[in-house]
């Protein structure tokens, strides 16, 4: 192992401040060693390929001028054009950009979808924000970064704090800069202007896809399973309705403003009409008031992290009691978090196979924009469930081959292909 991330390593391991870019580095490096691969590969699929840092000034509705810091981390693309979310935040950092990037390149390489991984965000608070200055930032940035943005190189879609508007946003800046309309340059777009049907819906129906096989593979039916769900935005609120309509007792849900939890059972329609009304899932009626970290912890069969990474750690990992975890959120559990679950014998299905439903959708969103036809939702929902199946069965097959566990496993296919593609393309010139 090259010395330098020996070193990295060792520094992640033993307590430093959580680095999310780190983490995904010493998951690649435990893949890469099972997998043999040569230093030579190593060295290329474990940095970013291209990062670009944007400062850019913004006149916000009081007349004055704030300037923002962006990235977009462009990882490999040796397998296709990159393919990665933007967010805002104030939390932003270029090395949990670099980490979700590096993340999106195995996610699309683990479903077979022939995109490279990007990520892209901004370091700004949107909830302080107007909508007015929102699309300012938001046509701005995608100035910025639009020397690598493209329907054949980068395609953006929303992440967290993103959404359809800021997709149009941006679909329409590159738009004016070409000329002409050109919605394959972002996913995630409303159907209005060449949006897919289910792609919505489609990253937390992915995690359903993909939690209904590993309830088969464990032997218990998901139906009347009891499901806590951490993280109440797009995946979390969606997940939360489809594994209720599967018969699942949803237990526990949680947002950035507290947690709430009901052994008997919460109504997903009328926690969201609360949320909607109030801003948080907190203060609900007939519910037992949590912390919102606590909702990891509550007796349950499946457990949803669908926030943000590094939530679940070796200091909390001894109490989550769930029998799966579905990683709807990337990078939710840390190397050491893996290794005490995996000791109890919880079944974790990886973030870039759990949630990879919403990058399949948003590659049959850029097929059908090229193509200028477009498929119902019933087709899309068919596809979707075809190829997540596929891909379980594909990482299960290997985890019970090598004896390791499913993020294992998922690293392990998803590297392999990507060198694969790496090694027969070469390097140029």
């Amino acid at each position: 192992m090259h010395n330098d991330v020996k070193s990295t390593l060792t520094t992640f391991g033993s307590g430093a401040s959580f680095n999310p870019y780190l983490m995904a580095v010493q998951q690649f490096e435990i893949a890469a060693e099972k997998l043999s691969l040569s230093e030579d590969i190593r060295e290329i699929l474990r940095k970013p390929k291209r990062e670009l840092i944007v400062n850019f000034p913004v006149r916000m509705d009081n007349g004055h001028i704030t300037t923002f810091t962006g990235y977009r981390v462009q990882h490999n693309v040796n397998r296709g054009p990159a393919k990665g979310g933007i967010r805002y935040g104030p939390d932003v950092t270029l090395d949990e950009v670099r980490a979700l990037a590096m993340w999106m390149t195995w996610k699309c390489a683990v479903v077979g979808i022939p995109f490279g991984g990007a990520k892209g965000g901004v370091i700004c608070n949107p909830k302080n924000m107007t909508s007015a200055e929102l699309e300012r930032l938001t046509r701005r940035y995608a100035t910025e970064i639009s020397i690598v943005l493209g329907p054949h190189s980068d395609i953006p879609a929303p992440d967290v704090n993103t959404n359809p508007q800021v997709m149009a946003w941006i679909m329409d800046t590159y738009s004016m800069h070409e000329g002409f309309s050109i919605p394959a340059v972002v996913t995630g777009k409303p159907l209005s202007i060449g949006g897919s049907e289910g792609r919505n819906e489609a990253t937390a129906t992915g995690v359903l896809f993909v939690t209904r096989q590993a309830a088969k593979r464990l032997g218990f039916p998901l139906r009347g399973a009891r499901v806590s769900i951490q993280g109440y935005g797009n995946a979390g609120s969606i997940a939360c309705r489809l594994f209720y309509n599967e018969g699942c007792k949803i237990v526990a849900v949680s947002d950035t403003r507290g947690g709430i939890y009901n052994e008997n059972g919460l109504d997903p329609a009328a926690v969201l009409r609360h949320k909607q009304e109030r801003g948080s899932v907190a203060g609900f009626p007939n519910a037992q008031a949590v912390r919102p970290q606590d909702v990891l912890e509550v007796p349950c069969d499946v457990l949803i992290p669908a926030a943000v990474e590094g939530v679940i750690t070796s200091a909390n990992a001894d109490r989550v009691q769930a029998r799966i975890v579905t990683e709807a959120a990337n990078g939710p559990t840390t190397p050491e978090a893996d290794r005490i679950l995996s000791q109890k014998g919880v079944l974790i299905i990886p973030d870039i196979l759990a949630n990879a439903g919403g990058v399949t959708v948003s590659y049959f969103e850029w097929v059908q924009d090229l193509q200028s036809f477009f498929w119902k939702v019933d087709e899309i929902t068919q596809k979707l469930e075809m190829i997540m199946n596929r891909s379980f069965a594909a990482v299960v097959g290997l985890a019970d081959q090598y004896h390791c566990d499913l993020r294992q496993a998922a690293n392990m296919l998803a590297i392999s292909r990507v060198a694969e593609a790496t090694q027969i393309r070469g390097i140029y010139p």
